[in-house]
């Protein structure tokens, strides 16, 4: 993996993924807002507001508020569900931004520096296997509509 960096100073790098994780956070924000929205209720989307999942995450941003978008940061597969959460809850952008910036400029660091040893590791250092697992998950995901698709018109 050193020859996805090579030759980037560190803070190119930290900059790079700063710029990714709040345009993905933000992003999200607005779609979890965007879904609580009248017109968007009746969307097939919406139908997901009511699994467990997002339940409970809107009630851990609904008691912890900002301190719990900061800290979805710190964990893998959280963030998308709290930031999607908070918009949902149309948390104040006072309250939500600032939260925002913090958790992702931790979020860039951590990937920064200790997050490419982690893959890499995980990898062995070869692309390859990532480039597998990406086209397995996508296999798995056009499948179960697929078959949801069938089992829902029969």
């Amino acid at each position: 993996m050193d020859d996805l960096v090579e030759g980037w100073p560190f803070w190119a790098v930290y900059a790079f993924f700063l710029v990714v994780v709040l345009a993905r956070s933000n992003a999200t924000y607005w779609a979890g807002r965007g879904l609580r929205a009248g017109s968007a209720r009746s969307s097939r989307l919406a139908g997901h507001l009511d699994r467990p999942a997002v339940v409970r995450t809107e009630a851990v941003v609904r008691r912890w508020g900002a301190v719990a978008v900061t800290l979805s940061f710190l964990t893998i597969g959280a963030q998308t569900l709290v930031n999607a959460a908070a918009g949902a809850l149309r948390m104040p952008l006072r309250r939500y931004l600032p939260a925002n910036v913090l958790g992702s400029l931790a979020w860039a660091g951590i990937y920064t520096t200790v997050g490419f040893a982690v893959v890499e590791a995980w990898l062995g250092g070869s692309w390859l296997w990532l480039a597998l697992a990406v086209v397995l998950v996508l296999v798995v995901v056009v499948v179960s509509r697929v078959v949801r698709a069938r089992v829902a018109r029969d």
